[in-house]
């Protein structure tokens, strides 16, 4: 009996693993498989990150996006040090002015530090406008800073100016914070891809959904339409729609009409795919069954028909995103979109028409580096979704 050859454990497992993803739902297997994408849920989280910080900018940033300090005009941006003598800190800079060229330039002192800490308290707010708060996450300690001056008058020394500034990624030509105002830029930029999707889902799903189930005539006048529509190069009918809009248009209306203008010309995209799965499944069994028991057309297109398909409908989503936020940040930059007082990552990048000024203060161009990184984190979820939308596709 000890010559009776061993049944190998590895096919067990495998078994039991093929029966359990067998049991599992259609979303618990593209959870399983998203899970696997390690690029793709890095990405998430990060997205993540980004729109809660956007969300809740009065809190992260740490100054209003209209404070200012001209003394400090592009002033560059500041390493944070830590030490056990000084805690989190920043050294002073201070203003130099050269004999000969007069050009202004700031020089570190590391003879005079600027204390941080969190949830400190510094300039007032109003969080969404609407909780008055004095809180931020990081800023310069004044409490500290207060000692200290008072230290400082006590041994006859000459007093730093109060209050110090703290520029974490340098401030502007006005000398307004760019750290902050890339988080308001955020909430803004961002909202738009959100909101743009949100009427592009409607308008994706319903004429798409009317193309592919009908058929016929319908659906040839609906197709020809998008092929018409997709034939305009998209960036000047961009710029011919937002040079169209009133200039003494109030700045909540342009935001509104700039949403209004892209999700207009991103919609096309998702309808083709939605037609495309409708003339798919619109012949199935249930489909029938539910024609024959008397169902309407948009209860069968709605209720029996899109929902096989909604994985894919949120990848094609998650992949448009990245163009909504560019197309507001193209409009911005060149003027023909938002335009100031609204903080938009477009609006800030106008600063950056001046190549002297960005070869001189090449901070200026940070938030255009937010804008890839955000854009590249869309794709690399995107992908990941759309590969997890086949949970039964080849590996």
């Amino acid at each position: 009996m000890n010559d009776l050859p061993l049944v190998p454990a590895e096919p067990q497992r495998d078994e039991r693993a093929l029966d359990t993803a067998g049991s599992l739902s259609q979303w618990q297997l593209i959870g399983r498989r998203f899970a696997q994408h390690r690029l793709a849920v890095a990405s998430a989280y990060f997205l993540i990150v980004v729109y809660v910080t956007a969300l809740f900018a009065e809190f992260f940033a740490p100054y209003p996006s209209r404070w200012r300090d001209l003394e400090h005009a592009y002033s560059p941006p500041q390493r944070i040090r830590l030490s056990w003598s000084e805690g989190l800190h920043v050294y002073e800079v201070r203003q130099h002015v050269d004999p000969v060229t007069l050009r202004k330039t700031f020089v570190e002192d590391p003879n005079s530090t600027v204390p941080l800490t969190f949830l400190t308290k510094g300039e007032p707010y109003a969080l969404w406008g609407l909780v008055p708060w004095d809180r931020h996450f990081l800023g310069v300690d004044l409490a500290s800073h207060a000692t200290r001056l008072a230290e400082a008058d006590l041994h006859d020394a000459e007093p730093t100016p109060s209050p110090p500034t703290f520029y974490l990624l340098g401030a502007d030509r006005y000398g307004r914070d760019i750290a902050s105002r890339i988080l308001y830029g955020a909430r803004i930029s961002l909202s738009v891809g959100v909101l743009g999707i949100a009427i592009t889902l409607v308008l994706g799903l319903a004429i798409g959904g009317v193309s592919g189930y009908l058929g016929g005539a319908v659906d040839t006048f609906i197709q020809r339409s998008i092929e018409i529509a997709g034939a305009f190069p998209r960036v000047p009918l961009w710029l011919a729609l937002a040079a169209a809009m009133p200039p003494e248009w109030s700045p909540l209306r342009v935001y509104f009409a700039i949403t209004i203008v892209l999700s207009l010309l991103g919609w096309p995209g998702l309808a083709r795919v939605v037609r495309g799965k409708i003339l798919a499944l619109r012949e199935e069994e249930y489909a029938m069954a539910a024609r024959l028991i008397g169902a309407g057309h948009g209860r069968i297109i709605f209720r029996h028909l899109l929902p096989g398909f909604t994985s894919h409908i949120i990848v094609t989503l998650t992949m448009s995103v990245p163009g909504m936020i560019l197309g507001e940040t193209s409009l911005s930059f060149l003027g023909l979109g938002l335009r100031p007082p609204i903080v938009s990552w477009g609006v800030m990048l106008q600063d950056c028409m001046n190549m002297t000024a960005v070869a001189k203060y090449p901070w200026l161009l940070l938030p255009a580096l937010f804008v890839v990184v955000t854009v590249l984190g869309f794709n690399f979820m995107g992908d990941g979704l759309r590969d997890a939308a086949d949970p039964y596709g080849a590996r």
